[in-house]
């Protein structure tokens, strides 16, 4: 009887109170939905409603008034008005009810505070919800408190402080000790304030949302790849997204397969600093489709990890819209053949990220206006896929100096595309200009290649043996057959040498 007593006074509440939500403009769905969510908030105006008839002035009053009365002066109604407009659903908005234990006042004091620390309206509810039912029985100086150090600790108050905030709202949470260890476990890497509080506005989850024993497992397997704590904290300030990942199910997979492709623990070191973002990639659905497709090309399978090493940003760009177009490309329209596309993939990877409209067909136009046969070019590329990297501001005026100043024919540069590698005032010019003044030609392989002392000794032997020429002296041992000339420097011919110091000198 008892029981059954009970149960009707809890109906009786839930209609006293949906009556009061219609009175207050709530559609019938709304007010029996959010009823529905509230049922420890029905027994606790339940409880208030009966204990009321102690007082004098309710003696005689009904139940039914007692609940109503107070229903209507502890000012729920207004609240849940207050609460939807600032964009909170109804079960935020019951969880809240339910969390504040009667103290309702704390959740309107509560969201005008986040609204100081430029909380966006739209977030506010799910700050709120997410925070824990704690967050309701702590005062306003704890939380000011807690913003405080955050700020002190490089959060911007009003540019990152309510997107921090709003993002991992367990922060509020937090006792000051707590906030600070987790602090001190990313300042403690000698990561300065700066770099702090722009971690916590790019992955606001790293300071709140893990244990400090996650974290500290994870900190744990990235130095195994041999960073050290500097290390790891420039690496998570640029990268906190790491922190987000799982050890089992991301990292271990990851690096099981990359020592399958030959890449060492060095390797992943250059990776993790240069591109950390591949450790947050899925393998399976990812980073393996990427590297078949690679086989498939004709890439040697113990050339691919040098390849991912050497340029980690291949593993993020799309396959479909970043990796095949690109390839395509350089075999229809770059004249690269079918049997050289693997081995240019494999030397050039940076092609991969070259945009195909503002940078490869613009370098591949000019070249072909240079009068190259696209299957010349194709076998160019293949040579030194580099070539197709260059801005064609500084390839023009290296081709013009061959041309003009060298006088040298097309030919020579389609042997040697390197030549575009070598910087024009620093090597070309410099090592062009003693070549003149000794009279002497090498081909661009021999004159360009090679450090400068190795240069000065070619020039020397050069310059010797066209003395020993000259004066009619002639060994048997330096006169080289026709096979071997081609892979020896060339002597110039006297009217030669004499047209390049002309031409030297006009220009």
């Amino acid at each position: 009887m008892l029981v059954r007593a009970l149960q009707i006074r809890r109906k009786v509440t839930a209609q006293a109170f949906k009556e009061a939500l219609k009175k207050g403009k709530f559609g019938i769905t709304y007010c029996e939905n959010l009823v529905s969510t509230i049922p420890e908030f029905i027994d606790y105006v339940m409880i208030k409603a009966v204990s009321m008839k102690e007082l004098p002035e309710f003696s005689q009053s009904s139940y039914n008034f007692r609940a109503e009365f107070f229903i209507r002066e502890c000012g729920v109604v207004p609240l849940i008005r207050w609460l939807k407009h600032n964009s909170l659903s109804y079960p935020q908005i019951g969880k809240l009810i339910v969390a504040s234990k009667g103290d309702l006042d704390h959740i309107r004091r509560l969201a005008e505070w986040l609204k100081t620390i430029h909380v966006n309206g739209r977030y506010i509810g799910v700050t709120l919800t997410r925070a824990g039912g704690n967050v309701l029985e702590r005062s306003m100086e704890e939380f000011d408190e807690l913003v405080k150090y955050l700020e002190d600790n490089g959060v911007r108050r009003k540019d990152w402080m309510g997107y921090v905030v709003s993002r991992c709202p367990e922060i509020l949470a937090f006792s000051m000790d707590e906030l600070r260890s987790r602090a001190e476990f990313y300042l403690n890497m000698g990561m300065n304030k700066n770099d702090f509080g722009t971690m916590l506005y790019d992955c606001p989850k790293v300071i709140g949302f893990f244990s400090m024993e996650e974290m500290n497992q994870k900190a744990a397997y990235l130095k195994e790849f041999g960073l050290s704590d500097e290390d790891l904290g420039r690496l998570l300030a640029h990268k906190p997204q790491l922190m987000a990942c799982s050890i089992e199910d991301r990292w271990k997979p990851l690096v099981k397969y990359f020592y399958y492709l030959g890449i060492s623990k060095d390797g992943m070191r250059r990776i993790l600093t240069f591109k950390p973002i591949v450790f947050c990639i899925d393998l399976e659905s990812t980073i393996a489709p990427k590297v078949q497709f690679l086989l498939d090309l004709g890439v040697q399978q113990d050339a691919i990890g040098s390849m991912l090493t050497r340029f980690p940003s291949l593993m993020t760009y799309s396959l479909h819209k970043k990796i095949r177009p690109v390839v395509i490309f350089l075999l229809t329209r770059a004249g690269v053949s079918q049997r050289d596309i693997g081995k240019v993939v494999a030397l050039g990877p940076e092609l991969i990220g070259c945009s195909i409209v503002h940078k490869l067909d613009h370098n591949v136009k000019y070249f072909l206006s240079l009068g190259i046969r696209l299957p010349v070019l194709g076998e160019m590329i293949a040579d030194f896929p580099m070539l197709l990297r260059y801005n064609i501001d500084v390839l023009r005026p290296k081709y013009q100096y061959l041309r003009r100043m060298m006088i040298r024919p097309l030919k020579d540069l389609i042997e040697f595309p390197r030549f575009f590698s070598y910087s024009l005032e620093e090597r070309i010019i410099p090592r062009h200009r003693i070549m003149v003044e000794n009279r002497v030609n090498f081909k661009l392989r021999y004159m360009l290649g090679g450090s400068d002392e190795e240069f000065h000794t070619r020039v020397r032997e050069a310059v010797e043996r066209r003395k020993r020429f000259e004066s009619g002296i002639v060994i048997g041992e330096e006169v080289a057959s026709d096979s071997e000339k081609d892979d020896q420097p060339d002597m110039m011919s006297v009217s030669q040498v004499s047209d390049d110091l002309e031409n030297h000198s006009e220009h």
